[in-house]
């Protein structure tokens, strides 16, 4: 059996809640695949007084059966078969008052989207079920959980309704990072350096389900060739139900997606808004938000732009790998990865990919560089006019006005700095400062074995190396 890796936060946080003398009331969300369910039974194993999964795609009374089925396994086999929610909710209320048991009681609600169908009630009965019964007591610990953020937030978190501000808890779940992809592989017996980790975090992120695909008595490239490039491979579809599970009609954020996957810096509103005419005021408002709080997209801003200039950029890397080589599984033979491993295009994915994984560890960046107790803002830059096509994809402005701009290098040995590359460090720099006003800015090197030290190794104030982004 698996054991639960990371998460220490979100433990102790649930943890806490089982252990006030009061009722609490705890939502957690995530994007599919992430770990919410394992996190929840992982950490309450035997303490659950009553537990029940939604079933995806039925209706109310498949819904209502599967509840009632579950109340009936949890001691309630006197109790009427319910014909509401409302009714399924007071079952359940009848159970807890006949209940002996003085422990806080775990009350487990899985996959609720899928119990909350439309013009169901199960939004109204569950928060008469909390407000009336639930609250009034000390020993009652709801939790509730879902395979999309979006919906959660909508629905549970800014309700309006009877469950408005009646969470106790939110706990948002994300991927792994990369120390705990490792972790999690070693756990598994799968002895791989950090430089493949990474690159497995390239393709996979740092989801726990995809990396539990991964078979270790294969390679590296094998496990991607059996993963995804064979077409009975678990995540050759998975692309396609990933979005379908999430969002209802995913058309919208799924044209979203594929825009901003050809272009690397992000786009504005505007900018999407003229890739697809369906894309336009609140709708693409609602999708940009979804595809936000599921962790697809990031939102910031290039450096002294305003809030409307706002750029959307794709992060996840997942959806990145996929819509860069979906077409290629159609016509490509056996072991594309292995061949293409070891191709100059490789090169090029990789160093694109990279930026995406130091933009999903910014937390490890600003503790290896010192100012984890520092406010920093991210931003990206591009010169106006100076340096045809010079930007800075990373910008990390610090609250003493000390600005680090980021120069991102992934490679299999240690990166060289030539006289010419010194050269166009020096004037990126000096550019940035004309050009934004800024009073102090030092380039900083994030690579992944550091620099080969030599005459212009010294341009280089601050560097990082593959072995910090795993803190």
């Amino acid at each position: 059996m698996e054991k639960l890796i990371g998460r220490k936060k979100k433990i102790a946080i649930l943890q806490d809640c089982y252990a006030t003398d009061k009722s609490e009331f705890v939502a957690v969300y995530g994007r599919r695949r992430v770990g919410k369910t394992f996190l929840i039974t992982e950490t309450f194993q035997n303490k659950f007084f009553f537990q029940v999964e939604g079933i995806l795609n039925e209706k109310i009374q498949t819904q209502l059966k599967n509840f009632h089925t579950e109340i009936i396994k949890a001691g309630g086999s006197h109790l009427p078969k319910a014909e509401s929610w409302l009714q399924a909710f007071k079952n359940l209320n009848t159970l807890v008052q006949q209940s002996k048991n003085t422990q806080k009681k775990v009350i487990f609600l899985d996959e609720i989207p899928s119990m909350a169908t439309k013009n169901s009630g199960f939004l109204e009965a569950l928060g008469h079920f909390y407000n009336r019964y639930a609250s009034r007591r000390k020993d009652i610990l709801l939790i509730i959980c879902g395979f999309a953020s979006s919906w959660i937030v909508e629905y549970i978190v800014d309700n309006q309704g009877g469950l408005h501000n009646r969470l106790t808890r939110q706990l948002l779940l994300q991927p792994f990072t990369l120390l705990e992809c490792e972790t999690y592989l070693k756990s598994r017996q799968i002895d791989w350096d950090r430089y493949q980790i990474s690159e497995a975090y390239m393709i996979l992120g740092g989801i726990p389900y995809y990396l539990s695909l991964l078979f270790n008595k294969l390679s590296f490239h094998q496990n991607i060739d059996a993963l995804y490039f064979s077409p009975d491979g678990p995540l050759f579809y998975e692309y396609d139900h990933l979005f379908a599970s999430l969002f209802k009609k995913p058309q919208g954020h799924l044209a979203v997606v594929q825009a901003l996957a050809k272009v690397s810096q992000g786009m504005t509103r505007n900018d999407l808004e003229s890739a697809n005419s369906a894309l336009n005021n609140g709708y693409l408002t609602k999708v940009l938000t979804d595809l936000i709080q599921c962790g697809f997209l990031r939102a910031y801003q290039a450096y002294k732009k305003k809030t409307r200039d706002t750029l959307y950029q794709l992060i996840d890397p997942f959806t990145l790998f996929h819509l860069r080589f979906e077409s290629i599984r159609k016509t490509q033979a056996k072991d594309y990865w292995l061949h293409f491993s070891f191709t100059p295009a490789h090169n090029t994915w990789a160093g694109l990919a990279f930026e995406r994984v130091c933009l999903n560890h910014l937390e490890q960046i600003r503790k290896a560089l010192g100012i984890s107790g520092v406010l920093t803002q991210v931003y990206s830059w591009r010169s106006k006019s100076s340096i045809p096509g010079a930007q800075i994809d990373l910008v990390l402005k610090r609250a003493d006005n000390i600005i680090h701009l980021c120069e991102v290098k992934y490679s299999i040995k240690p990166f060289k700095i030539d006289k010419q590359y010194a050269a166009l460090l020096r004037e990126k720099r000096f550019v940035f400062l004309s050009e934004t006003g800024a009073k102090a800015a030092h380039t900083t090197l994030i690579s992944t074995y550091g620099l080969t030290g030599n005459t212009y190794a010294g341009e280089i104030l601050f560097q990082l190396t593959l072995d910090d982004l795993f803190q």
